[in-house]
């Protein structure tokens, strides 16, 4: 079976056209295919009516679309909403859409499941089942884009990677994602409005920091010293916070970027204010802000939320010396919060609110 059309980019579509015509398939014709792909985010290639009716038929005939399927969608009461989406493969991640105001996020998965064992995360807790292709990281954004009547000109829609998985053992199809979304003639948003997070692969942070079209890279960091990360982020292990902490000082913002922080407060753990002051001196000398989270518990999870008096006093200190803004929960009753997500569908899981879509 040929690779699904979303994913390919302008020359493999015009490739893709010329194997399935009997005749001579001019440029303007891929041209055409990835505008309404991308641009105009058509549902199924039988819509792409500019295209020759044998041609057409073909490529409905004998080419995946490679539009993510609903299976299940989940709306909270803060109106944070959460999509299962199938694969072609028949496999499911989850993709989040949040709206505050006339802001709109779109958290995407990269992988299905995740290989880090971060110890405060329910993703983890489901290991790796595979990556995603570039074609299945950029259709979760086709797919609740046109599912919401949302589009690239809304000045405010902003797509992060905090979903399932870790971008950066996924690199290759994250940045021909990215270079899909980004492009001014596809999806067009601004690479400012991409955001990628990582637990910190730091040979995969220099790769990052040589690509010409990117997302922002946000580090968890989650600890203010080497022994508490090790604890809470196995990886660190392997990949220590001080060689981490050199790659972000060597990181090539341009000129209109600063790197992100993300750091989850685990109560009792690492949300002390000699924390607080530990993280600033982690940080100096680094154009940079900081976003706390308060843990979103979940099943499985053997930590706790720390009182909002406690990250108030966290916050207060960083705020001092950094940018540091405290992260509003959105959609913990439904599983869809930072570190939540673990395709909550099963039976005797499923929280209030569910509305079918299979």
């Amino acid at each position: 079976m040929a690779d699904a059309l979303i994913g390919m980019d302008g020359d493999e579509i015009w490739a893709l056209l010329k194997g399935l015509s009997a005749t001579t398939v001019p440029r303007f014709r891929a041209r055409q295919v990835y505008d309404a792909v991308y641009r105009r985010m058509t549902g199924s290639a039988a819509e792409i009516t500019v295209l020759p009716r044998d041609l057409r038929a073909r490529l409905e005939r004998e080419v995946p679309f490679g539009l993510p399927e609903p299976v299940d969608c989940y709306d909270s009461r803060d109106g944070t909403r959460r999509y299962l989406l199938r694969f072609g493969d028949g496999m499911t991640a989850e993709t989040v859409l949040m709206k505050e105001r006339e802001r709109y996020t779109f958290c995407i998965s990269s992988q299905i499941g995740c290989p880090v064992n971060c110890k405060f995360c329910m993703t983890a807790l489901m290991g790796l089942e595979r990556n995603l292709s570039a074609g299945e990281i950029a259709g979760q954004v086709l797919f609740v884009a046109a599912a919401n009547s949302l589009s690239a000109e809304i000045r405010k829609l902003n797509v992060v990677m905090m979903g399932q998985g870790e971008p950066l053992l996924n690199l290759n199809n994250v940045i021909k994602a990215t270079r899909l979304l980004a492009d001014p003639d596809g999806v067009g948003l601004s690479q400012r409005r991409l955001t990628l997070s990582t637990s910190g692969i730091i040979p995969k942070i220099y790769e990052l920091g040589k690509e010409a079209v990117r997302p922002k890279l946000a580090i968890s960091l989650n600890a203010s010293n080497e022994e508490q990360r090790r604890e809470i982020m196995p990886i660190t292990r392997k990949y220590p916070l001080r060689e981490l902490l050199e790659a972000c000082r060597a990181y090539p913002l341009r000129a209109w970027e600063r790197l992100t922080f993300e750091y989850v407060l685990l109560g009792g753990v690492n949300d002390s204010d000699a924390d607080a002051r530990r993280v600033v001196r982690l940080l100096a000398n680094i154009n940079c802000k900081v976003n706390l989270i308060a843990l979103n518990p979940g099943p499985g999870i053997d930590y706790r939320t720390p009182d909002a008096e406690r990250v108030a006093s966290f916050q207060a200190i960083v705020r001092r010396s950094l940018p540091c803004y405290l992260r509003k929960p959105r959609g913990r009753d439904i599983y869809a919060a930072c570190g939540q997500l673990k395709r909550m569908a099963e039976e005797e899981m499923r929280p209030p609110g569910l509305v079918s879509l299979a």
